[in-house]
């Protein structure tokens, strides 16, 4: 579900969009109510993805199957499915997601549901953590990704030797990846995290550092919003390469230079609780799940076995 990065330079050069490092978010929302109904289900997808996609599709036929009557939302952010492509690469993420925020604001059954589930594919899990923390209006009720760079990638994808278009922008993400230029054009690098480029991170990310509330300030509407979620459940796969490190699925950390892993509850961003992930681990509504295979490999069990746990509609307590 995820593509080799094949960057096109031409289309690189003549994007243009505003320098934005931060999105004011809304309001923090209140916790989903819920309905003997099956929720909607919002799916984002992967890197080199789009929402029209077979594969895509046939996971929100299987949510109909597990669980009749689920409506099922595919974000996208054009509605040319080049175009969504595309925008996998290119654009700048603060523009992106106030799109999507404002697209399910405004969308007749989602804007009417009291609650939505959310289901996000690679880097789609990080974009839906976004807008659960920056509006999350409709509310998510369950948030699963799977493979999803949490604490950003230290390497992009490799390219074909013979793929000279790939090999020259992979040397302008390497060569400038902190620029202001790539920080608002280039989707993978607003992610990229290396710990022994910290600095630079935390001054020119234009997405990642900002919600991971890694800054000095820490945006509490962030953690709020964050801690209204009944479950936050993280699939890493166990023989991923394509993500690197692996173990960002989980925001654990990794140190490529000694091989030495902190995992998140090792981490101040969990010890201080800057996104409430402590405090949803306590309310053991925070699952770290392990599944066998290489990036995006999912068999038709592994999900059925996820609605029926996470979105099979519950009874309202109240």
């Amino acid at each position: 579900m995820i593509a080799t990065l094949v960057l096109h330079i031409a289309i690189l050069c003549s994007s243009t969009s505003a320098s934005i490092i931060g999105q004011k978010p809304l309001a923090p929302q209140p916790s989903p109510t819920w309905t003997p109904d099956p929720l909607p289900l919002v799916i984002w997808h992967g890197l080199g993805d789009n929402y029209k996609a077979e594969g895509l599709r046939s996971v929100g036929d299987l949510a109909q199957e597990v669980i009749p009557g689920t409506f099922t939302y595919f974000v996208r952010l054009d509605p040319d499915p080049s175009s969504d492509r595309t925008a996998t690469f290119f654009g700048n993420l603060t523009l992106q997601i106030a799109q999507v925020c404002a697209d399910l604001a405004a969308h007749p059954i989602l804007s009417t549901a009291p609650a939505i589930n959310a289901i996000g594919f690679s880097q789609g899990g990080q974009f839906l953590r976004a807008y659960v923390e920056r509006c999350n209006k409709p509310p998510v009720a369950n948030l699963i990704t799977f493979g999803s760079q949490h604490n950003g990638i230290s390497q992009f994808q490799n390219c074909a030797a013979t793929d000279w278009v790939c090999q020259g922008a992979q040397g302008l993400l390497r060569g400038n990846t902190w620029s202001d230029f790539v920080q608002n054009k280039l989707v993978p690098a607003q992610y990229f995290r290396d710990p022994e480029e910290l600095e630079a991170y935390l001054e020119n990310s234009n997405f990642l550092a900002d919600v991971n509330n890694e800054r000095a300030f820490k945006n509490e509407t962030y953690k709020q919003n964050l801690m209204t979620l009944e479950k936050f459940v993280m699939y890493l796969f166990s023989e991923d390469t394509t993500v690197v490190p692996k173990e960002s699925s989980w925001f654990s950390e990794f140190n490529a230079t000694t091989g030495e892993e902190t995992k998140l509850k090792d981490r101040p961003i969990y010890q201080e609780d800057w996104l409430g992930l402590k405090t949803l681990d306590e309310q053991n509504k925070l699952e770290f799940k392990l599944t066998e295979g290489g990036h995006m490999q999912l068999t038709d069990q592994l999900l059925k076995d996820v609605f029926n746990e996470y979105l099979t509609p519950k009874a309202n307590d109240g």
